[in-house]
């Protein structure tokens, strides 16, 4: 015999009857109609790796597999003329490493160079080319500007040309007796050869103002010294000839990350700056508490990509100057390339490209612990 239940309306209702729930083994009920989903989700789990396989398959063989090997490179001494995995090379295990990092000698003091340069490079292009595209989209994205349009063309061409032309024609631009030497002959300044300067910038400000004499620095600045170079040289900043190229990158990236802040302002909810200029908040106080918040994760991007992008110059230095003068422009991007391929020493040219890979992972993700959402934990009520 059937239970009887009640339903809402007090009306009798039976187990067997339509819209009663079953949960008996083999009934119709949300348990048996369950199967069929979970199925049909493994079935599209498997044609979605159907469909996915051949780019895994490409990315494996044309960028994990070389990645592996190229580590297995770094633990040798080659010369590029042998197969590295017939047992042919010398297998010299951390030897790489500790020649760039532990033992003095000019393999040494050419890897701490090229960082201390790049360093430089990083840490002046980055926060320019991000400021200034933040500005140059903000600038756009105002709906009174005439010829918007052509202004986003504008800025953004400098991206899509080749760094290649652009890196030439920064060369005659910037010659001893080019445009704008001739620009600051106008007004009464006397420009320097800008790609012949090995000249630290920050020791000739301190120079300037009678602090340091770069030519014969003295006390802790000279007595100390990191991976083969002097405090001072550590500290004496970027070239006159690394601030072009820094001039150069912040002009050709601007564009790139100025679309990206474009559409990531486009897509701020209007409701949230109506709202606050119903508050009566100002330009600067929209900005501060309205804009920037909402472009936190676009603002991480564009951090991420430039900091990569930046340690990994690479073109700009072959065609400006490939390390001169004095080293100044001397980055590790290149330096791997002239081990490798100017001193046949692949092994080398591998650890630096190593020791570079495990650099950008450990500063995008200190990066990403800096610009974390920081919530107010409060404590309960008591």
């Amino acid at each position: 015999m059937p239970i009887r239940t009640m339903r809402a309306s007090g009306t009798p209702r039976t187990t067997g009857s339509p819209g009663a729930p079953d949960s008996a083994p083999g009934g119709t009920g949300t348990t048996a109609k369950a199967r069929p989903q979970r199925a049909g989700l493994r079935g599209e789990g498997t044609w979605g790796w159907l469909f996915v396989s051949p780019m895994v398959l490409v990315l494996g063989l044309f960028m994990v597999l070389p990645i592996l090997m190229a580590l297995w490179v770094s633990l040798l001494h080659w010369d590029g003329q042998s197969n590295p995995f017939s047992g042919q090379a010398d297998f010299v295990g951390l030897d790489n490493y500790r020649t760039l990092l532990t033992q003095d000698g000019l393999d040494r003091t050419l890897f701490a160079t090229s960082l201390r340069n790049n360093a430089y490079y990083v840490l002046l292009t980055v926060p320019l080319q991000t400021v200034l595209a933040l500005a140059l989209a903000l600038i756009v994205n105002q709906k009174m500007l005439r010829g918007r349009g052509a202004l986003r063309t504008t800025f953004f061409f400098p991206s899509v040309t080749s760094s290649i032309a652009v890196s030439t024609v920064f060369l005659f631009l910037f010659q001893g007796s080019g445009a704008v030497n001739s620009m600051l002959s106008w007004i009464g300044l006397k420009g320097p050869n800008w790609f012949a300067d090995p000249r630290g910038v920050l020791s000739l400000i301190l120079s300037g103002l009678g602090i340091v004499d770069p030519e014969r620095p003295a006390g802790v600045l000279a007595d100390h010294s990191l991976m083969g170079l002097s405090w001072f040289e550590w500290l004496a900043g970027p070239s006159v000839a690394m601030c072009t190229i820094i001039l150069l990158a912040v002009w050709t990236t601007s564009g790139s990350f100025m679309l990206i802040f474009l559409a990531a302002l486009q897509n701020i909810p209007r409701e949230l700056e109506e709202s606050a200029a119903i508050e009566g908040v100002n330009r600067r106080q929209m900005l501060r508490y309205v804009t920037l918040p909402a472009l936190r994760p676009v603002l991480f991007l564009v951090l991420t990509l430039g900091l990569i992008s930046t340690w990994q110059v690479f073109d700009q230095v072959y065609v400006m100057g490939q390390g001169a003068p004095g080293n100044t422009t001397l980055t590790p991007a290149f330096l791997s390339y002239s081990a490798g391929f100017d001193n046949a020493d692949f092994g080398q040219g591998s650890a630096i490209a190593f020791i570079l890979l495990a650099l950008i992972l450990i500063l995008t993700a200190f990066q990403r612990w800096a610009l974390r959402e920081r919530g107010v934990h409060t404590g309960r009520n008591r």
